[in-house]
């Protein structure tokens, strides 16, 4: 289970499938260093995105 306190790169780790989940909502900068320990839920704040749907899609 994804939560909105995992990183980016807690994710990719778990599920390297997440790569494409993340690219679709927007999140093309998710090779970048810092993104790497940004949390999910700075990370769709930092982008505009809703926190609640791009859990869902990481969690399907």
């Amino acid at each position: 289970m994804i939560t909105k306190e995992m990183t980016i790169g807690e994710i990719i780790s778990k599920n390297p499938n997440a790569t494409e989940i993340l690219m679709s909502f927007g999140m093309g900068c998710i090779g970048c260093p810092s993104a790497q320990s940004e949390s999910v839920e700075d990370a769709a704040q930092v982008h505009g995105l809703s926190l609640e749907a791009l859990l869902e899609a990481l969690n399907k």
